[in-house]
């Protein structure tokens, strides 16, 4: 049963017609309120992660849990539909457990506060930001184990409750909580960011309200929702067509030896509302990398990638849901069943909008993007500190890497940059601050992104150099099956992982890996993947292969993927790079839409050779795993 709102004043909010001075007035102060959550988060968390690379996630939404401004969006909905209890002026809600929200958030490890704001005893509107907690507990540092086989070995999973009841601080809850985590001090004040970044956007729409008038303000947020639902109708009727397309891509393994696993989507448009059907996704991992995708939050994804990609200048809001229907199947790997793991869902996570970029393209290829969202890489490294001053002190370090972002139509993807346009890197000098370890190299890795005439963006590698014994654990996917190009760019480099230990051998390790030990004096050559090329990379301008050589970006191979015959300063032969080209065009063969490189069999049969890794075993469910998923 829904969640009962307990208002002093039932009445309700008027309707008032809001002139375009007026909304564009309080639209922009509502932006400027989420920007100040996010400025409030970061200068008091502690963890890295939030702190330094803002894996924290802010909204604001009306009386109706519908979110007017934000970044990831959609998760009071699901709460709302799921909590029993009752919400009354002081209240203030904390949470972390999928499963009790309906997927609004979608591991433990991402704490949820949400606070509604009562004005005069009326619900006004809400706030909320959750963000990822570097440990709460469970059997590995970090509290992401890739061998889980349930979600009881994440770490603590806290359901709905009240933090603050009435305005009184449940102190006692807090207490059991934070003793479940190995970095109390560093969860207690990332929940208070938390929590003092939702008080300060309250604050700003209490200040609007009360500047406007509560029925000026609410009317306003409704006319935002009611514009961007005008603009997504509109942009649905131009990119997507009455006929299904479908298009599938792969998790590469589950960490234990098993995989790929293929996620696919249908869609199709019916009158102005578009359906979004992921029938023919396998069934649920027994590991970690099952994805509990909420169907508002996949609405959220979908409006934000239609925007970025059609119109970058709406502001993108719940408005729209209501166009979008989500259909996932039950026990499927995005919609598992209790008590599946789901800490490592990151995969999937990136892996949804290489999809959507797949199904948007294919009947407009001039907007078709091509792939390398793909992953979020995480390193986590911990053990005794033994520097001077910090002997015996426990360490540990959850980092966030950056892969290539996928060859656009108006131009390269960008080089080791975030997924999430507000993520940023840990700078090098507070790694080597705060952790026993330096960092050897930080740079891109040259001709990682793919040929096209647009580059995909090169992957990163990171070099570590272990200043501690300790153990590592390493999250990636794009090992196995690599980043697609599209309208004739090449396929992106595949990501690996390296240790060079101080002995002089060299080990190569998986991408998804728990409690790897290092010693003092090793290395790791932490290489992301790179983004797929866009269009052919034999219409690319040679002069900027020069250039891409001359600042380490492509090599004079790389450059022979462009038809370019270039010296190593970069310098262009340009008679050797017409013949070569002329010889390329001349061997080719009718080019498709996408270009997946070799097949999953031959991907297989070419993989230890390839990576030095042996290749993953595909995955086999039981009759009624398939039948449920399907069902």
């Amino acid at each position: 049963m829904p969640a009962e709102i307990i208002q002093e004043n039932s009445s309700e909010f008027d309707h008032v017609d809001i002139d375009p001075v007026t909304l564009d007035i309080i639209e922009n102060a509502l932006r400027n309120a989420r920007i100040e959550m996010d400025a409030t988060l970061v200068r008091t968390a502690m963890s890295p992660g939030i702190r330094e690379q803002g894996d924290a996630f802010p909204l604001i939404a009306d009386p109706a849990g519908k979110m007017i401004v934000g970044q990831f969006g959609s998760f009071i909905d699901g709460f709302l539909q799921q909590f029993e209890g009752t919400i009354e002026d002081g209240d203030m809600i904390f949470l972390s457990d999928p499963y009790s929200c309906g997927g609004a958030i979608s591991h433990s490890n991402d704490w949820l506060v949400l606070l509604p704001v009562f004005k005069d005893g009326r619900l006004l509107a809400w706030t909320a930001m959750f963000g990822h907690q570097s440990d709460i507990g469970g059997k590995v540092v970090g509290s992401m184990p890739i061998d889980a086989k349930s979600i009881f070995e994440e770490g603590v999973r806290i359901p709905p409750v009240k933090i603050w009841k009435k305005g009184e601080y449940n102190e006692d809850l807090m207490k059991l909580v934070m003793h479940q985590t190995r970095k109390p001090d560093w969860c207690q004040a990332d929940l208070n960011a938390l929590i003092a970044s939702c008080r300060v956007a309250a604050r700003r729409v209490i200040e609007l309200a009360e500047r406007f008038g509560d029925d000026v303000y609410v009317s306003a947020t409704q006319e935002l929702l009611a514009r961007n639902h005008r603009a997504m109708k509109a942009l649905i009727a131009q990119a997507v067509v009455d006929e299904p397309v479908s298009f599938e891509d792969y998790i590469c393994d589950d960490g234990l030896g098993y995989g790929p696993y293929k996620i696919k989507c249908t869609m199709w448009r019916k009158g102005d509302k578009v359906i979004l059907d992921f029938d023919g996704t396998d069934p649920q991992s027994a590991a970690s990398i099952n994805f509990f995708l909420n169907e508002n939050m996949f609405k959220m994804f979908f409006g934000i990638y239609m925007i970025m990609v059609f119109d970058p200048q709406i502001l993108f809001n719940d408005g729209f849901y209501d166009l979008i229907e989500v259909r996932i199947p039950e026990g499927s790997l995005l919609k598992p069943q209790f008590p599946a793991a789901l800490s490592g869902r990151t995969h999937a996570l990136g892996r949804i909008f290489d999809i959507l970029g797949g199904l948007l393209g294919q009947k407009t290829p001039e907007f078709l993007n091509a792939a390398g969202f793909s992953s979020s890489p995480h390193l986590f490294y911990s053990g005794w500190d033994n520097r001077a001053g910090k002997e015996g002190e426990w360490f540990q370090l959850f980092q966030i890497g950056f892969g290539g972002i996928p060859g656009r139509p108006l131009g390269d993807g960008p080089d080791g940059h975030s997924l999430w346009p507000g993520f940023t890197n840990v700078p090098n000098e507070f790694l080597e601050r705060y952790f026993p370890l330096r960092i050897e190299r930080y740079e891109t890795e040259p001709d990682s992104g793919g040929a096209g005439l647009h580059r995909g963006g090169n992957g990163i590698h990171m070099t570590y150099r272990f200043l501690a014994d300790g153990q590592i654990a390493i999250h990636d996917d794009r090992w196995f099956v690599p980043p697609w190009g599209v309208n004739g760019g090449e396929p992106g480099e595949r990501a690996r992982k390296v240790i060079e230990r101080a002995d002089g051998t060299t080990e190569i390790v998986g991408n998804k890996v728990d409690d790897v030990d290092v010693r003092e004096g090793d290395q790791l050559h932490f290489i992301t993947w790179g983004g797929g090329g866009w269009g052919d990379p034999l219409e690319r301008d040679p002069e900027i292969i020069g250039r891409e050589i001359r600042e380490g970006l492509v090599t004079t191979k790389g450059a022979r993927a462009y038809g370019v015959v270039a010296s190593e300063e970069g310098g262009i032969d340009e008679a050797a790079t017409q013949s070569l080209r002329d010889e390329m065009r001349g061997q080719r063969k009718d080019e498709e839409v996408f270009n997946f490189g070799p097949g999953i069999e031959q991907l297989r049969a070419s993989c230890e050779e390839e990576t030095g890794l042996k290749a993953p075993i595909q995955p086999e469910w039981h009759e009624h795993q398939v039948r449920e998923a399907a069902e």
